[in-house]
């Protein structure tokens, strides 16, 4: 055991996730995405591939459907997603992500590859791949929820 504050572990992952985002943000504005801010990334992560209604993106993110609502109007107006009409039922419409949204997810995808890849070359790769391990332990899949902006906010 180590004479280290409880407290002190929730601070270092709230800082190494801060650390990765703000990192992360700063090359998708280099990258052509300067408008991309945390929230949408989550938000575009929520409406997916396959797109979704602004209820079932409210609930991933763990948020009303009028604060999805204004995340999607955001989105919209930025270029990022688009409404269509639901194929199967005409009173719904979908959000989905245009050819500019998957380019800032992509970028995304491949910033985070590198910022991991930064962070083996400080700590080794070997303990960053131990590190994944035991916050997947400790965490399960609880790991993968999107609804942190919904959290951060409440």
């Amino acid at each position: 055991m180590t004479d280290t504050p409880g407290y002190e572990l929730p601070f270092l992952l709230f800082g190494g996730f801060r650390t990765l985002i703000d990192r992360l943000h700063a090359e998708l504005a280099r990258r052509g995405h300067p408008d991309v801010r945390p929230s949408y990334g989550f938000a575009m992560q929520a409406i997916g591939v396959q797109g979704a209604t602004a209820s079932e993106i409210g609930r991933r993110l763990g948020v009303s459907k009028q604060a999805a609502g204004k995340t999607v109007e955001r989105l919209e107006a930025l270029g990022y997603a688009e409404r269509a009409d639901d194929p199967g039922d005409a009173r719904r419409k979908i959000v989905r992500l245009t050819a500019h949204g998957v380019d800032a997810l992509t970028k995304s995808a491949e910033i985070f590859d590198d910022l991991r890849k930064d962070w083996a070359r400080t700590v080794g790769a070997e303990r960053i791949a131990a590190l994944e391990t035991d916050l997947r332990a400790v965490v399960g899949p609880a790991a993968y929820r999107l609804d942190a902006a919904g959290w951060f906010s409440s």
